[in-house]
């Protein structure tokens, strides 16, 4: 195996355990999304997993079911997108201190 071949899979290599050292960080972050002014409010992980919703619980003495169902589904639906988010940002930044590219994205300078 030549040098510089040696060279880039100890790079991949590198980038790989790096990249899944990220993975693990950002699956332990806690990301938070509401609806209905912060009446309802959901906190993911990283790894996309519902960790707590916190409804006010005014809105149990509306009675208004469907209410509580959309407003619900909408915060968890804006904390699973602010997840990905974080998780998009911090992989950019990784991918270009090592200089990758994931798809999509240019290619580091």
């Amino acid at each position: 195996m030549s040098t510089d071949l040696a060279q880039l899979f100890a790079k991949a290599q590198e980038a790989q355990t790096k990249l899944a050292e990220l993975q693990q960080k950002l699956a332990a972050r806690r990301v938070e999304g509401s609806a209905g002014g912060g009446m309802v409010r959901v906190e993911v992980s990283g790894a996309l997993r519902v960790l707590a919703i916190t409804i006010e619980p005014s809105l149990f003495a509306s009675g208004d079911r469907e209410m509580l169902q959309d407003l619900t589904a909408a915060a968890i639906n804006s904390a699973i997108g602010n997840a990905q988010r974080l998780m998009q940002e911090e992989m950019s930044k990784a991918s270009s201190a090592l200089g990758l590219a994931f798809p999509g994205e240019p290619k580091p300078a």
